[in-house]
């Protein structure tokens, strides 16, 4: 059942991702022509950084939100959780998706916060669907979640003691009486 559900979301955050990326590109590079031919200025800065500068913002906004798109892309394919960096690159997207909804509502209005709500709830959805359930019983046994005990054997049990690392606990001695 968690299969039928998580791959969709999976593939739906991809796609939703790379749409983003392209379209932040293209509206900063949009808006870099505009300000290079109106030859516009803030405040005295040269409209030629200012147009430059918009470009490769969005350049680099693009490609992170493309990036982002692939580490939800590959969790779809593989149908495992994201690991090290790909993991790391949806919680920032997740993060960076709040707090653009925090500032939208109030520079472009509601429909923009609600898609960036939305947005925000396919990272979380790809990234918790995928995470690992860990019961009790596997929590003290090391075992992968699936009752397999996580080992080489395939949930055997090897007799040892469930907290392998580290030494076994000293007791103290007994007080004497004499």
């Amino acid at each position: 059942m968690a299969s039928v559900i998580r791959r969709p979301v999976a593939v739906i955050t991809a796609i939703v991702l790379f749409a983003e990326g392209g379209g932040l590109a293209w509206l900063n590079w949009f808006l870099g022509i505009v300000v290079d031919r109106q030859d516009m200025s803030l405040a005295g800065l040269d409209p030629h950084a200012m147009s430059v500068s918009s470009k490769a913002g969005g350049v680099v906004f693009g490609l992170y939100f493309a990036l982002c798109g692939v580490a939800a892309l590959l969790v779809a394919l593989r149908d495992r959780p994201a690991r090290g960096v790909w993991r790391i690159l949806l919680i920032s997207v997740a993060v960076v998706h709040g707090l653009l909804g925090a500032f939208v509502v109030g520079l472009v209005g509601w429909g923009a916060f609600a898609f960036m709500m939305v947005v925000l709830g396919l990272v979380l959805l790809t990234l918790m669907t995928y995470d690992r359930q860990v019961g009790p019983a596997d929590a003290v046994s090391g075992g992968d979640g699936n009752g397999t005990g996580g080992g080489p054997e395939g949930g055997k049990d090897d007799g040892g003691s469930p907290v392998e690392d580290g030494p076994a606990p000293v007791t103290p001695p007994a007080p004497s009486t004499s």
